[in-house]
């Protein structure tokens, strides 16, 4: 008896039910890409506590207050930053159209003289 013919696993070579393959050069889908930038967020945040406990633990260490200054002010722009980043779009690639058309100079309201209707 013939042995009967495997389904096809798709591209990749361990490829189940739980690994679907991308067909598609659609962009990630919007909630990809807010769950991409709360990483980036959090991420960045994270680093926020430990600068601070950081500081207090030189400051007990060192008794320098300058150190300790220093690692605050290090981490007071992080929250301007981290919502700068998660705020960004994702990167354009090279095949994604420009859409400037080079009219810039073109004025779009004509000018001139209209009667006034008073």
């Amino acid at each position: 008896m013939p042995a009967e013919p495997k389904p096809s696993r798709g591209f990749f070579r361990d490829a189940s039910a739980e690994h679907a393959v991308l067909i598609t050069e659609a962009a990630p889908s919007l909630d990809d890409q807010h769950r991409a930038r709360v990483r980036r967020y959090t991420f960045i945040m994270a680093f926020r506590i430990p600068c601070l406990i950081l500081a207090a633990v030189a400051y007990s260490a060192f008794e320098n207050p300058l150190l300790s200054i220093l690692i605050i002010a290090a981490s007071v722009p992080l929250p301007w930053i981290a919502v700068l980043i998660a705020n960004d779009r994702p990167p354009r690639t090279k095949d994604e159209p420009s859409r400037w058309d080079g009219r810039d100079n073109q004025i779009a309201l004509e000018s001139g003289h209209r009667k006034a209707v008073e």
